[in-house]
């Protein structure tokens, strides 16, 4: 056996590893979208999000002691956290939060498929990741999102025509997570739980005075179900899932890790389905099928492809 085989082995396990993390990634924020639309009907967004950031900071933020590693002194890193936080958590979870008051959870989550359509646009227009792109990914992109568009359904109703602005605001959220992991990249040198820490804890700072000033949190009085869906949505679809997701960052990319857009994409309606009674469309077996092949296309490494530039 020659020397090259062993290696190969060990990088199809290690890629193995990082799409089933990719796969467990997209699990957890799929089921977001129904965690929320739960705490949704007795917390307001903003009060909902400002919880969610900051207990997930101060696990965070634990976490990173427990391992010995100290947050960052430098004030240009902490400038960067924010821009980070704003990008990956503060912005998109409220614009997400606020249109589940008007769309159905499983609509959301297939609007906030289309990161890697933005990461694209934005590679092609600015050159970055511009010597990896080549003709499987552009492909891989547009049957993710035609899988995308027969998941939604031609006929979707309701929300579609009724909500433009949610809508709007969800597709806004994605434009932050195909941002998001593009910025991220500057934070290589860090390790992934204190950029989490760190970016968590800038949007604490940005949501906590926001919530008390709109929406007086302390004059609420959300169910015992609501707060258990705001602190999944912190341990596990945020402290847990940005530990993940600046792992992959480094390993898969920006374009590889906003694939999993799609399969969250699919999670949601399926959970959205299976727990809020969301209604279901043949369309939804289809198009999963397309966005499993798009992701698979995206996130595979290139080989011998003819790349573009």
């Amino acid at each position: 056996m020659s020397m090259q085989a062993p290696q190969a082995i060990s990088e199809r396990t290690a890629l193995s590893l990082e799409v089933g993390l990719l796969v467990l990634l997209s699990l957890i924020w799929g089921s977001s979208f129904t965690l929320i639309k739960v705490a949704l009907a007795t917390a307001p967004p903003f009060t909902m999000v400002a919880a969610r950031v900051t207990l997930a900071a101060i696990l965070l933020i634990c976490a990173a002691i427990t391992q010995e590693h100290p947050l960052p002194r430098q004030r240009s890193v902490w400038a960067a956290l924010l821009v980070q936080g704003l990008l990956q958590s503060a912005l998109p979870f409220t614009l997400i939060s606020w249109g589940e008051t008007q769309i159905p959870s499983g609509l959301a989550g297939v609007l906030n498929a289309t990161p890697p359509l933005f990461v694209l646009m934005i590679a092609l227009m600015t050159g970055r990741e511009r010597r990896t792109m080549n003709a499987r990914k552009i492909i891989g992109v547009a049957l993710g999102l035609a899988g995308v568009i027969l998941t939604i359904g031609i006929d979707a109703s309701g929300g579609t025509r009724s909500a433009p602005l949610a809508q709007v605001a969800v597709l806004g959220a994605s434009l932050c997570y195909a941002l998001a992991p593009i910025w991220g990249q500057r934070f290589s040198s860090l390790p992934a739980i204190v950029t989490a820490a760190g970016a968590m804890s800038c949007a604490a700072i940005l949501m906590l005075p926001m919530a008390a000033t709109v929406e007086r949190p302390w004059t609420l009085a959300p169910t015992a179900q609501a707060i258990a869906a705001v602190i999944a949505l912190a341990v596990i679809c945020t402290a847990l899932a940005m530990v993940i997701y600046f792992r992959l960052i480094r390993t898969l990319g920006p374009l590889g890790t906003t694939s999993g857009s799609y399969l969250r994409a699919g999670f949601a309606v399926a959970l959205g389905i299976a727990w809020l009674d969301e209604g279901f469309r043949w369309s939804v077996l289809t198009g999963m099928s397309l966005i499993v092949i798009g992701v698979i296309a995206v996130t595979l490494p290139a080989r011998h492809e003819k790349q573009i530039g």
